[in-house]
Order: C-alpha cells, then structure tokens, then sequence
C-alpha cells in the first residue's frame, strides 16, 4: 500500500462510520424482511430533447435484474401536478473563490427570471469547511431567495484548492458527510428532491499513485452502498452543474465516467466510484459543464416538469447488498429514458 493509501483509509473511515448511521435511520432498509417500495422517477425525451407526454402504463417494462417486474403505481406526472422540490448547493469547498461569486450572481439570475416566479418549490445550501447549510425558507419566490442568498456570509475556506493530495482528501471528506447530510435532511421530506449541487465535482482520488488494500475497498463499497441506498430513500435525483465550462481541462471534466460503472462487489471499487459526477448519473440526474449556469439549472429543473413514476417491490436476495440493474423499456420507439440505474437489494429475515 502507498503512504497515499494509508491517508485515503483515515478518511474514509470516519465516513464509514457516519454513513452506517445515516443508512440505518433511513427508509425500511433497517427492518429485515421488509424491504421498502422502491419509486422511480423515470424522465422520458423525444428524438429532439423534449419531454414525452401521454404515455401510459403499458407503455412501460420495468426490468429488475434483468426479469419483468410488474409495478405497483404508476402516475404520469406534469407541471401542474408535479410537487417536487429544489434545493440548490453552491459548493465553496472546491469552488475557488473568485468563481463562488460568479456561480451567486448565476443563480440568483437564475431564480429572478421570470419575474422571480419558480416553477417548484426551492431553496438553496452552502457547504463550506463547516459542513452544510441549508437555508429554511423554501418557497416559490425566486426574488425572496436572490434576497436571502446575497446576504448569505459565506466564510473564507481553510482547505486551499491547491492544496495537493492532504488538502484534495479533506475537501472530498467534507462534501460526503455533507452529502448525507443534505440526505438525511430531505429523508424527513415527502416526495421527490432534486439537489442541484453547483460545483466543478469532489477530489476523485483515484489513478495509479492511489493504492488501496481490501479493507480499504470493503469501506469503499460500504460508502458506496450507503450512498444509493440514502439517495433512493429520500427519494433524491441529483445534479452537478460545472460552471467552468471550456475553462475546464477535458480530461478532467470526463474523468468521472471512467467510474458510471455500478461496482457489485468491493474489489471493484476505488474513490472515484463516490464523485459527485458519477452519484448524479447513476441517480438518473445529469452532470453538466457550461459558462451558462442559468441556463443549466433550468435544464436540471425542467426534469421537475414531466415525469413518470414507476413503484415497485423489490426481490429480497440470498445475500446482503446485491447490486441488482434497473431498466425501464418503451413500447414507443424513439424516446430516451433516465432513471435510477440500480440498486442494492436485501435478503430475507431469518424464520
């Protein structure tokens, strides 16, 4: 093991530690024998990017580990129905300062267009060193919030961006606790979440100067785990939105999908598979890079507008956390499908 290693394990462990509390005092997961009802928010384009209306139930196969599963519900939901929240995170962790200001003064453009008037219910966080904020005031007056967000203090961050590998650990440390507990927070909420987390992504800290013995990739794979199994409890799609745009090195900003790969056992896994890119995709959200911040959040809120919900049943497993691959098929051809890409399934209690 690298002496990199052996600092990704202090992490990482206190991670493991609070996301075992965090997994156990959300959803059903903790009852054995009693696995909750699984509900997936399914977004449906056309060939040319907008959202398909007017489908039906049989329209729609839902594939659990590859075999049909007959859902429980099924809702077609539109803007005047739709009561799905927002809440958006500036990300002062890793964002260089000069750029916090320009991502404030993008999303409070964003949330005075149309005359300050939001389609959905939102509110905004800041995660700094402290951890996360989250402003109480939810609402649908975008001007309210542009008010509330500049006279948001936002501290000067003690972790430096530049701070080589030391500093790229704590800044990852900070944003995954402040990742579950922005979960645990919207766990309490009814209905669907989306959590646009504005920021260029979280340290990967993987490659080939990042060793990791087997303990270190079974607390991974816990994170991981964790991970899925509190976002589809509180029932989050998440987003990131890049502000850097061309500013941002291509290698860079597509190092992430070296990781959409679901790992199904720890062996597979490495810190990249916990980036902010990489849980946005596999949530069904999207990960997104332009100078046009508004214009992102809108792509990202327009998911809000039309949408499916699909519930089901999961199969309880042999086994304890089974990855196990959702896929949702259309009779129609031509459309496009995102959803939650799978999740990790629980056996039987013991009779």
């Amino acid at each position: 093991m690298t002496f990199r290693g052996h600092t990704c394990l202090a992490a990482v462990v206190s991670l493991v530690a609070s996301a075992g509390v965090s997994a156990q005092q959300s959803g059903d997961r903790s009852i054995p024998g009693h696995p909750s009802q699984h509900v997936l928010d399914v977004m449906v384009s056309d060939s040319s990017g907008h959202p398909a209306i007017g489908l039906t139930k049989q329209d729609f196969t839902l594939l659990d580990n590859a075999v049909a599963r007959p859902p429980t519900s099924f809702a077609a939901i539109q803007q005047e129905s739709s009561s799905a929240e927002v809440l958006l995170v500036i990300d002062a962790v890793n964002t260089p300062t000069i750029d916090v200001g320009y991502q404030r003064e993008q999303i409070e453009k964003f949330l005075r267009s149309n005359e300050g008037h939001l389609g959905h219910v939102t509110t905004f966080a800041v995660v700094a060193d402290q951890g996360a904020s989250i402003y109480n005031g939810a609402t649908r007056d975008g001007n309210a919030l542009a008010e509330a967000l500049d006279h948001e203090q936002i501290g000067l961050r003690q972790i430096n961006r530049s701070g080589g590998f030391y500093g790229a650990n704590d800044r990852l440390g900070i944003c995954l606790k402040a990742m579950h507990e922005i979960a645990a927070f919207e766990a309490k909420r009814p209905g669907r979440k989306l959590v646009i987390w504005v920021s260029p992504g979280w340290p990967l800290l993987s490659g080939t100067e990042v060793e990791l013995d087997n303990k270190q990739q079974t607390q991974i794979y816990k994170e991981v785990i964790a991970f899925s199994a509190e976002l589809q409890d509180a029932r989050i799609t998440l987003y990131d939105v890049n502000s850097w745009g061309v500013n941002e090195p291509l290698g860079r900003s597509t190092y992430y999908e070296e990781f959409l790969k679901p790992v199904t056992k720890p062996s597979q896994t490495q810190l990249g598979d916990l980036g902010l890119q990489v849980l946005a995709v596999q949530s069904g959200g999207l990960a997104l890079n332009s100078n046009d911040v508004p214009g992102m959040l809108q792509s990202c809120v327009k998911d809000a507008d039309n949408y499916y919900e699909i519930s089901f049943d999961p199969v309880p497993t042999e086994k304890a956390d089974e990855y196990r691959p959702l896929q949702v098929r259309l009779a129609k051809p031509g459309l496009t499908v995102r959803t939650r890409q799978g999740y990790y399934a629980e056996p039987d209690a013991p009779k």
